[in-house]
């Protein structure tokens, strides 16, 4: 059962590398396999352009914080 050219311990140690070598690679397909069914089926709604205001405008939230420091 045990090869004799290698110690019980190397053995392991080859089978732990093995083992680790290869969830590596099913764990990068599981990313890829899911990244890639995510990319194609999210829809994005279209997205109404909000009116850019630049510089200092006067909020409802403002308002309020100004009646309160009166």
């Amino acid at each position: 059962m045990h090869n004799k050219k290698q110690p019980v311990n190397e053995q392991a140690s080859v089978g732990r590398r093995q083992f680790l070598k290869g969830m590596a690679v099913v764990s990068a397909a599981g990313v890829a396999v899911t990244a890639g069914q995510a990319a194609a089926s999210v829809d994005l709604p279209e997205i109404a352009a909000a009116p850019e205001v630049q510089g200092y405008h006067e909020t409802d939230h403002i308002r309020a914080y100004y009646a309160s420091c009166r």
